[in-house]
């Protein structure tokens, strides 16, 4: 499941859908929960189920309500005989969350979940649990909205839009968490779309800092979080090349490349960087 781009799209507007199936994402996601006013989520869950029972030739998540309340019942009763690719579970307080979750499906299959791993104060305290369910998760995401809402912070960026400390903190242990579990790092929305440039500076930030992908909230956005997130063919080319230096010389720790000296570490990151390109 290659997860670069998700673009949410509100489950109550089926008229979007086409539109964000069309935009070049790897996986669209119908919100259920913030996008929707409790009025019409009756009407998004019957939209959603539609759209999810027509054929496609994308994936599609469906962000739930959160498990505290009784939203989410109705989200599954709706969503999950609709076979959604994955449930992105808001709220989620580790693996515990999960457990509740996979208990609250009552049996029925679920598919693999993508959790938003930092809106609650709790929820940072239980980072390193996703890891006990790895196997039941699509990759790891967080989120920047609801948490300084839940702790009195009056933002979480600076002026120039960069994270303040606490929530650079709450990005990093979320890439973490991702890592230790071993599935995607999905980074958190970019909310000014005007700002291309700015996007594609951020974009570029994540994949330095280890994140594989990112989610979206307009499809304008779709295409620069694809190519930032794609190796390009000079580090395609390069990654290969430490592959074959290793492969010619299986019992070497360390060797000399184009005049550099490369190790271990060098060989699994371009493992990695070709993993990325496929």
């Amino acid at each position: 499941m290659k997860l670069r781009s998700l673009l949410f799209v509100p489950a109550d507007r089926p008229e979007r859908f086409a539109k964000a199936a069309a935009s070049g994402a790897d996986a669209i996601i119908l919100d259920l929960e913030d996008s929707v006013a409790p009025e019409r989520k009756a009407y998004g869950r019957a939209a959603m189920a539609e759209w999810l029972a027509s054929p496609r030739d994308c994936l599609a998540f469906v962000r739930i309500n959160p498990l505290d309340g009784e939203d989410s019942r109705d989200d599954l009763d709706a969503v999950l005989p609709a076979s959604p690719d994955g449930i992105m579970l808001p709220k989620a307080e580790g693996a515990d969350s999960i457990r509740a979750l996979i208990a609250r499906a009552g049996g029925a299959d679920l598919p693999p979940v993508l959790p938003i791993a930092t809106e609650t104060a709790a929820a940072i305290f239980e980072m390193g649990t996703f890891r006990q369910v790895s196997d039941r998760l699509a990759g790891l995401s967080w989120g920047a909205e609801d948490l300084p809402a839940s702790i009195g912070a009056s933002t979480s960026r600076e002026e120039d839009g960069r994270y303040t400390a606490p929530f650079e903190m709450v990005r990093s242990l979320t890439l973490f968490a991702a890592h230790a579990a071993g599935v995607p790092a999905i980074d958190t929305i970019f909310p000014r779309i005007e700002a291309m440039d700015d996007l594609k500076a951020y974009i570029g930030r994540a994949r330095r800092d280890g994140f594989t992908g990112m989610m979206a909230i307009h499809p304008v956005q779709i295409a620069a979080i694809n190519q930032g997130f794609t190796p390009s063919e000079a580090e395609i080319a390069r990654a290969r090349a430490v592959i074959d230096a290793f492969a010619a010389n299986p019992g070497a720790g360390v060797l000399k490349l184009d005049g550099r000296m490369i190790d271990r570490p060098h060989l699994i990151q371009a493992q990695r960087v070709l993993a990325a390109g496929e």
